[in-house]
């Protein structure tokens, strides 16, 4: 029996849901129990992954086609703890409040770690924890919020298309475009998702309804056999007594 391959993408990427608690942001916040999210479920709110060579960032081909296949042209650093951040008080209290960008966001950490947390679709926050050699995107649209763990330092490489453009819109913002677009796209996931799930269950359907038959075809064979055998039974037994 062969073993199930592990998404190497996980050991730099975790994702779960969080608690309600008002404890420092910077803790976990894991639920009890656990509930963790896959990174496919995060792909299906538009939250794309990658795990890169953070020690070689400079000439790793791969963030190359990522960043040409994506157009993205723009390429600086953002590192973020007591000592080097100007403000850092209040640029921490301003990342952690819950915003939204007309543009994607992303992040590519190359030094420390930090948490990136998502609305789901009914709201819920997903707690993203990205680690060196992590690299997310966030859609444009979608509601989040950044804090570092108690590690208190992290090291990212911020990508864009064009010239950046960082504008924060706190929460309530659904009348952007942007927010409309990725609602529509969260929706046509959905429609898609549910199509296939449509299109299995008539195969499925179709599976069952085949088996049925040829169990009906056995049946009726057997029950066949069966009289043709009383009969013939009867027969012989009719002449034996006669």
């Amino acid at each position: 029996m062969g073993s199930v391959c592990k998404d190497e993408r996980e050991e730099v990427i975790q994702a779960w849901y969080m608690d309600d608690s008002n404890e420092d942001q910077r803790l976990p916040h894991h639920k009890d129990p656990k509930e963790f999210v896959s990174l496919d479920k995060l792909a299906e709110l538009g939250v794309l992954s990658w795990r890169l060579d953070a020690d070689n960032y400079e000439t790793d081909e791969e963030l190359k086609k990522i960043r040409e296949s994506r157009g993205y042209s723009y390429m600086d650093f953002c590192e973020v703890c007591p000592e080097k951040l100007p403000n850092y008080e209040e640029k921490i209290k301003s990342f952690f409040e819950e915003h939204l960008h007309t543009d994607e966001e992303i992040r590519y950490i190359v030094a420390g770690s930090g948490y990136f947390d998502v609305r789901d679709r009914n709201e819920a926050w997903i707690r993203v924890w990205l680690k060196k050699g992590g690299m997310i995107v966030l859609p444009a649209g979608i509601y989040h919020r950044f804090t570092l763990d108690s590690d208190n330092y992290i090291k990212a490489m911020r990508l864009f298309v064009g010239e950046p453009v960082w504008t924060p819109y706190n929460r309530p913002h659904d009348h952007l475009p942007a927010r409309n677009i990725l609602k529509h796209l969260w929706t046509r996931r959905m429609l898609l998702l549910l199509e296939s799930l449509l299109e299995y269950v008539e195969a499925f359907g179709s599976i069952i309804m085949i088996t049925i038959m040829s169990s009906l075809v056995l049946y009726c064979c057997i029950l066949r056999m069966y009289v043709v055998f009383v009969l013939k039974y009867q027969k012989t037994y009719k002449n034996t007594c006669a």
